[in-house]
């Protein structure tokens, strides 16, 4: 069972904003939620075309894989599809959030209810243990953690496969889903288990389909995507708060941002503007970059690029090595405000 507890009430800073620009940040627009999920969608359905047409024209088969494994790099991305559409934040029409985030979260064995259970705390609580268990710092990673998650990883589908199978039967285990979804609150597991199931029905039934008609490189394409090609989504990913400071009421201090290709931002779903979107979280993902740019002279100068900022990133996992207790401590510029 998992223990009761109230939660501590954090007084998070937040940078001040005129009101007029707040309002208009805060704007969601149908036409650019289209834009942001029919563009990412419209990629990866091309990339899964353009390796079905190789492998179904005997192109030759180094070609055929690394168009396979583009797709899955493309794939990997539906997590912050996800993450965005799961905030309500993308679409001003609701019915279309819930839609297209039922329709990525299909695609690559996401469970949108689990995760917006945890989600929430960690928004509430950041990087304030045992309230925030999504991101617990030090976060130690390692050259082998990139190779082994970024490239070939079987084991990584392999562990969505068996909890998607462990809430379809209604088994939830570990103190965080025990804190998410109580044992003494039945109603909330039930869309949790009933998406498992349908999600489960759905892979199930394509794979078997599939190779029912030698169509196998359809599962490989959508229901084996986890296993490969996340290289770049790691790196972006982990920048968000890797090295920073815990237990602080400043998201200046707690989440990074880093300034990013279009491309790469574009498939990221703008999560590199990370410390603007947990201190404004309503704000929709398109509306982000100018957010960054309201609140540039109160924040920490961001770096440029994944290499400038994973430089970083390791100096510091390096010290940690040696001083366990170390964090970053992002420095302010001069015209900042104090939390």
């Amino acid at each position: 069972m998992a223990e009761t507890r109230t939660p501590a009430v954090i007084d998070w800073y937040r940078t001040p904003i005129p009101t007029d620009v707040f309002k208009r940040l805060h704007q969601r627009s149908d036409l650019r939620a289209f834009a942001q999920t029919g563009g990412f969608l419209g990629v990866y359905a091309v990339t899964a075309t353009l390796a079905f047409l190789s492998w179904r024209s005997h192109q030759p088969w180094y070609l055929t894989t690394l168009l396979v494994f583009l797709h899955g790099m493309v794939a990997a991305f539906i997590v912050n599809g996800m993450h965005e559409l799961g905030h309500g934040t993308v679409f001003r029409t609701k019915v279309l959030n819930e839609v297209f985030l039922r329709v990525l979260s299909l695609l690559y064995w996401l469970h949108p209810d689990m995760f917006n259970a945890s989600h929430q705390r960690h928004h509430r609580y950041t990087l304030h243990p045992p309230d925030d268990q999504e991101v617990v710092l030090p976060v130690k990673l390692m050259l082998r953690n990139f190779l082994e998650q970024g490239f070939i990883n079987p084991r990584g589908w392999l562990w969505m496969f068996r909890f998607t199978l462990r809430l379809a039967i209604g088994r939830f285990e570990g103190q965080w889903e025990l804190v998410c979804f109580p044992p003494d609150q039945p109603k909330l597991r039930r869309v949790p288990i009933l998406w498992a199931r349908i999600v489960l029905a759905f892979h199930v039934g394509l794979t078997a389909v599939s190779i029912y008609h030698g169509l196998w490189i359809i599962p490989i394409l959508i229901s084996f995507t986890p296993a490969y090609g996340a290289w770049l989504f790691f790196l972006c990913n982990n920048t968000q708060h890797i090295g920073l400071q815990d237990k602080v009421p400043d998201f200046r201090l707690c989440c990074r941002t880093v300034i990013l290709h279009p491309v790469v931002s574009f498939l990221f779903w703008e999560m590199n503007y990370h410390m603007e979107h947990h201190m404004y979280a309503a704000v929709p993902c398109y509306n982000l970059k100018a957010l960054h740019a309201a609140m540039r002279y109160d924040v920490p100068p961001p770096p440029v690029g994944l290499v400038d900022c994973w430089k970083h990133i390791i100096s510091v996992l390096k010290r940690q090595e040696k001083e366990p207790t170390y964090q970053y401590v992002a420095v302010l510029p001069e015209s900042a405000a104090k939390a």
